[in-house]
């Protein structure tokens, strides 16, 4: 079965018979890219008012233009655009229906472009928009982790390596290390919308135009920094958009990350916090359950996130210069991405200042698993033995311990004095978990004073 419709295509002059029904929806993109309608109507406004500008439009032409398409902007929004597979995608869609409101001066608008540099330039002004969207939840997270933080900026919890008890630390300490992850996130879609804000259009399919058009007052109308400074890598790269679905993976790693700290954290088996029930779901069977779905759901949806990033890469690697119909393919990732992302950081943000830290477990926990055991070898260096010897005399403690099913604060002095005779009373001031934290008082160090030094200069950088 093939389309009687081709007349009405705006390329199809060129073709002698209809495009197959089926192929004309496999090649479609109108349902996808219709979300950039605004950023194509506020590019197209911008070209024909360059346009008139350069004296290739009259400010007749011009006007009919603005004033259609601001129309088209009004039925898009009103729910009265008829959408159309036929017209293929968002450009076309809006260029028909301008055609339609104000006659031959709809068709003048593309001279001087291609949908090639037209889409390369929607994508970068819708992208731009979003990650302002992106950066403001971020922001709003931090926020969150800085609010928690400093309420429980004296509260001490046992740090892990390996999963394994370490040394003590604060629950402030700890969520600070979350804030300078997506600090360093911030930054990178701070770098990645600075690179993207270079405008395409002017460029045309891929050698330029032989109108006398000017991009810098174009790029001006539209907010861009600068031109592209090459018409074949203006309308067929799509780094930008790999950039940002890196970061964006970057992010949701971290959430992930976080989300499996706050599973672990919520369980009965470490009981650390309590998740407010908004944010969790019961079982069908079990009436007992409270599951931590959010934290779980953003950790699984980190894997699709990922996989976008792959799939960008991979539809890149392989394409020569210039643009290729491959490149349609760019839009969907980049676009579950983006509403993935946006959605976790959401979820993420009202979630995480809710959270209700369980101090008096964290506390046992922190006694569990001689977790002062660094602060006892760092006091017999005090004492004047070698940093290696220190180590073999606290690991004899600690078997001594493990035997004895007692933690080294638990222990007699004459006890730890059969390890070393440099071990005095004073030793039991390390030995507690309190003595162990307030220790570490230096920049980054998870002393209370140090935490809430850090949660003052952190706000500081937010503004």
């Amino acid at each position: 079965m093939s389309s009687s419709s081709d007349k009405s295509k705006l390329w199809g002059g060129r073709f002698s018979e209809a495009t197959d029904a089926f192929v004309q929806a496999f090649t479609a993109s109108v349902e996808f890219d219709q979300r950039m309608y605004r950023q194509d109507i506020e590019g197209s406004r911008a070209h024909a008012s360059m346009l008139c500008k350069v004296g290739v439009l009259s400010s007749e032409d011009r006007d009919a233009i603005l004033r259609g398409l601001d129309q088209v902007k009004q039925e898009i929004e009103s729910g009265k655009f008829n959408w159309s597979i036929e017209r293929e995608d968002v450009h076309m869609n809006i260029e028909a229906r301008l055609t339609e409101i104000i006659g031959d001066a709809g068709k003048r608008l593309h001279t001087g472009r291609s949908r090639n540099d037209q889409v390369a330039t929607d994508i970068r002004l819708y992208l731009r928009e979003q990650i302002g969207f992106v950066i403001s939840e971020l922001r709003r997270l931090q926020t969150g982790l800085l609010e928690l933080a400093e309420k429980e900026a004296d509260t001490i919890m046992p740090g892990f390596t390996h999963l394994q008890v370490a040394q003590p630390v604060t629950f402030g300490h700890h969520l600070m290390a979350w804030f300078e992850m997506l600090q360093r996130d911030a930054g990178r879609l701070h770098d990645c919308r600075t690179r993207l804000n270079v405008m395409p259009l002017g460029s045309a399919a891929l050698a330029g135009t032989s109108y006398p058009l000017d991009r810098l007052y174009t790029a001006q109308l539209l907010g861009f920094d600068d031109v592209c400074r090459n018409s074949l890598d203006a309308v067929s790269d799509r780094d930008f958009a790999i950039e940002f679905c890196a970061a964006a993976a970057l992010i949701m790693t971290h959430l992930s990350r976080f989300s499996e700290e706050l599973v672990l954290w919520s369980s009965a088996q470490f009981s650390f916090i309590n998740l407010p029930d908004r944010f969790c779901t019961g079982s069908s069977i079990m009436p007992q359950k409270k599951n931590p779905d959010v934290p779980e759901l953003v950790r699984g949806k980190t894997g699709r996130v990922n996989g976008h990033l792959v799939s960008l890469l991979t539809l890149m690697k392989s394409q020569p210069l210039a643009y290729n119909k491959d490149n349609q393919e760019d839009k969907e990732p980049l676009f579950d991405t983006l509403d993935t992302l946006l959605g976790s950081l959401r979820a993420f943000a009202d979630m995480v200042p809710a959270i209700q830290a369980k101090k008096d477990n964290m506390y046992r926990a922190a006694k569990q698993g001689f977790a002062t055991a660094t602060d006892l070898a760092d006091y017999l260096v005090r004492k004047g033995l070698a940093f290696r010897d220190a180590h073999e005399v606290v690991g004899k403690a600690v078997a001594f311990g493990v035997a004895q099913n007692r933690d080294l604060a638990d222990m007699t002095l004459a006890e730890l004095k059969q390890f070393s005779a440099k071990i005095e009373q004073d030793v039991f001031k390390v030995l507690t978990l309190e003595g162990s934290v307030a220790a570490r008082n230096h920049i980054g160090g998870t002393a209370p004073m140090q935490v809430k030094q850090a949660i003052a200069a952190a706000r500081n950088r937010l503004t």
